[in-house]
This record gives C-alpha cells, sequence and structure tokens, in this order.
C-alpha cells in the first residue's frame, strides 16, 4: 500500500495517526516571539501569554516519537505572573510527556524573557544574543503638572486608604514609592528563586547576576546563564541527528487563514479602542527599544 507523506507544517497540526511520520523521532520547534502581557494588543502575535500560547504548547508536546522540544525565545519581558504561567505550563507538558526541552535565544531574551527560557533544561544562545535583565521594573507618567496648567482639578473618592496609589493626576507620594519598591522587591526574590532552582551550580557567580544588567549570548556562557551557544538546527542535528524538526506555529486570525486583510479604520474618526492599540504598540515598541532592537 502507497503511504502518502503530509508536509511537515500540516501534520504537525494532525492528532494521532493523521500526524504520524512513521518511526522518525520528533523533535518540536516553538516559537515564543513578543512581549509578555496579558492583553491581546493591536498584533496578537506579537505577543506572549498564558492564553495565547496553550494551543501551540500543546501541539509542540503532542507528536508520536517527540523526543524533545525546542522553543526559540525572543522577547524583551513583560508581565511577571504571565511569565510564571507560561513557564510553570512548559514544566508540566515536558513532566507529563518525559521529554526534555531546550531554549535557543535569539535577539533577546530578557527579564520575563529569560524566565521563559529558564524553563528548559538547556539554554543556548547566539554570541551576540542579549540575555539576562534579572531585575523588575515598572513605569509611568506624573499628569499633576499638565491638569493644573489646564485648570482640571482631579476628583477621586475612595473607601480604604490604599485603595488608589500612584495616581498620575496626583502628586507623588513618597509612601506609594515606598510601596511599589517592597512589591517590587519581593517580585525581584521570587524571579532570582527561579533562576537558581533551574540553573543551579551552572550559575558561576551569584553575586552579580540579579542586578537587572544584560549580557551577550557569549558573556552568559561565562557566567553560567546559558549552557552554550549555537542555533537550534545545529545543535538539535548534533544531539538527535535522526530526528526530524517540526515547527509549531500558532493559530492565525481567521481572515488572515482566508488571506484576507481587515478593512482600513476610517481616518475620520479615531476610536478610543484606536487609541489604546496606539498606546499600547507604543508600549511593546518601547520594550524592544530598551534592548537597542
Amino acid at each position: 500500500m502507497d503511504v502518502i507523506r503530509l508536509p511537515d507544517r500540516l501534520a504537525s497540526r494532525l492528532p494521532g495517526r493523521f500526524g504520524d511520520r512513521g518511526d522518525r523521532p520528533v523533535v518540536s520547534l516553538l516559537r515564543l516571539h513578543g512581549v509578555i502581557t496579558a492583553a491581546t494588543g493591536p498584533m496578537p502575535r506579537s505577543v506572549i501569554n498564558a492564553q495565547a500560547v496553550e494551543k501551540p504548547l500543546e501541539r509542540a508536546f503532542a507528536p508520536e516519537g517527540l523526543v524533545a522540544v525546542a522553543l526559540l525565545v525572543n522577547s524583551p519581558g513583560g508581565s511577571p505572573t504571565q511569565s510564571a504561567l507560561v513557564a510553570d505550563r512548559i514544566r508540566g507538558l515536558a513532566a507529563e510527556k518525559g521529554v526534555p526541552v531546550f531554549a535557543f535565544c535569539e535577539d533577546v531574551a530578557a527579564s520575563g524573557g529569560y524566565w521563559l527560557a529558564c524553563a528548559a533544561d538547556e539554554i543556548y544562545a547566539h554570541a551576540t544574543s542579549i540575555v539576562g535583565s534579572i531585575g523588575v521594573i515598572s513605569h509611568g507618567f506624573g499628569l499633576d503638572g499638565l491638569i493644573k496648567r489646564f485648570g482640571v482639578e482631579r476628583r477621586l473618592y475612595t473607601a480604604g486608604e490604599s485603595k488608589s496609589r500612584l495616581d498620575p493626576f496626583l502628586p507623588e507620594k513618597q509612601e506609594d514609592v515606598a510601596w511599589l519598591r517592597e512589591l517590587q522587591d519581593q517580585l525581584h526574590t521570587m524571579f532570582q528563586e527561579w533562576v537558581v532552582a533551574r540553573r543551579g551550580d551552572r550559575l558561576r557567580e551569584k553575586d552579580g547576576l540579579f542586578t537587572g544588567e544584560v549580557w551577550t549570548g557569549a558573556k552568559a556562557v561565562e557566567l553560567g546563564l546559558v549552557d552554550g551557544l549555537g542555533t537550534a538546527r545545529a545543535v538539535l542535528g548534533e544531539r538527535f541527528p535522526e530526528a526530524e524538526l517540526v515547527p509549531v506555529e500558532g493559530r492565525k486570525p481567521l481572515l488572515a487563514r482566508l488571506g484576507l486583510t481587515p478593512p482600513a479604520a476610517s481616518t475620520s474618526v479615531i476610536s478610543t479602542d484606536a487609541l489604546l492599540g496606539l498606546a499600547q504598540a507604543a508600549e511593546i515598541r518601547a520594550a524592544w527599544a530598551r534592548y537597542g532592537l
């Protein structure tokens, strides 16, 4: 009987025997690209969160003959909670399927991006990759002077003395700043504990690693933040010479799957959603710009 071989991209989406490649072992390649945020954003495929990666992760760990999963990480970071949720899901699936996970840092695996990389059993990078930023950052604007200039008065009513903190339309309070820094310290400690738990004795020195500094991939090897230099195809090809490397893609929006583009927005009316989308796009761009990207 003739056997019909399906294209890799189609086979990786099919369950059970329909996606079976015979006896050949499989390594799934899953790209984690974008800022880590719970918001879907104006460009849904440019963000990482637990909801967005759930189905791709399930597909990555589903093939028959799976011997490993490779994460192609390219992220400047973002939400600590979403970073932890995605990393925990990766570890859970790895334990369930009993396969090793490899991470390959591309342009940048910083802050939450490095948190994701630490979900892997082994981490690799390019010599020019930006790696690290094990710290916590918060940012905002103080607009109290601006509204005062235009004669606008801020009126705020709360029940509970801590209900409103760091209101951008009110003068900054030192007790609010102290509260924020305490919160950051707690999150920073959790980040450090995660890195130490995942990297263990591979960390060459710990005192200077948790300052929020970033390093090139070459330096990160010396520090023990990554295990070596190399691309996914080179490293996995050497480690699993008989395996087939199968990319796992996220689901595209319906219009994109049909080869269509959404209609252009009217230039006569700018909606609130459009303005919020532009603001979020600017935030995403700023996150990449911190690393010169």
